[in-house]
């Protein structure tokens, strides 16, 4: 059954990101980075519930009330990446618009890639790592100013339930360079939506939004340190049976990075 719900859920959303993509790729010569952002915000809302309708995949959030206030207040947004399930849903459950840092091969796929492409995001080339720093905290600030919320994932690529990824510091350069707070988030995604994984199975997915991390006067790979900390220690609280023991493992921040 977890089969066939996968293979019309896929099917949904291939069926489904065509019409949207086409009318964003139609309207954006045409039309406002809010009004793009929209149609793009509404599929992946559209995407989420299907989840839920289809799938039997649910969200769990917490934490909300650690979301900065205020129409000009900046964050940086770090995130545990498990699956493809935090990429979609973070649009939809965010107060504000979300400029994600993704890698640019995304541009290559059909429809979405061309959609994602119109969008004011970050997209950048990890073979030229140097290069893609100085993207990220250039245009980062430019989107940070314009009241967007840079969204990354500080693995750099989607971890396997029960494992850590090394984390690098450019969201925490980033926030530092803006003056903006870092929000760690936990995400148990791969509890019903495992990495590279076609079969899916209904659960839930908890999201928990901790406390802001201030930057101000702070080291880079300090910040992610703190960063590293939290997010560890929650996904342990948050699914405990996918750790073998309760220590949170020791840092991996690149201070280079």
């Amino acid at each position: 059954m977890n089969t066939i719900r996968s293979f019309l859920h896929l099917l949904w959303m291939g069926l489904t990101v065509i019409p949207y993509a086409t009318l964003v790729v139609l309207m954006a010569p045409f039309s406002s980075k809010a009004a793009v952002y929209r149609v793009c915000r509404a599929w992946l809302g559209l995407t989420m519930r299907s989840g839920g309708w289809i799938m039997g995949i649910h969200n769990r959030v917490s934490g909300m009330q650690h979301l900065p206030q205020g129409a000009g207040a900046p964050a940086v947004l770090l995130v545990k990446h498990q699956s493809a399930w935090e990429t979609f849903c973070m649009p939809p459950l965010m107060p504000r618009p979300l400029a994600y840092v993704f890698k640019r091969e995304l541009l290559r796929i059909p429809f979405f890639g061309w959609a994602i492409g119109r969008m004011d995001m970050i997209y950048i080339d990890r073979g030229q790592r140097t290069e893609s720093l100085r993207k990220v905290i250039e245009q980062g600030q430019r989107l940070l100013g314009e009241g967007a919320w840079v969204i990354m994932f500080p693995e750099g690529t989607r971890i396997p339930r029960g494992e850590k990824g090394t984390y690098m510091s450019s969201g925490a350069r980033l926030a530092i360079d803006c003056g903006a707070p870092v929000i760690p988030i936990a995400v148990t995604s791969a509890r019903c939506w495992p990495r590279k994984a076609f079969v899916k199975k209904p659960g839930i997915v908890d999201i928990s939004i901790g406390p802001p991390i201030a930057t101000t006067g702070r080291k880079a790979h300090e910040v992610m340190r703190e960063v590293e900390t939290w997010i560890e220690t929650e996904m342990r609280r948050l699914d405990p049976e996918a750790y073998p023991t309760p220590e949170t493992p020791r840092s991996s921040v690149r201070p280079s990075e």
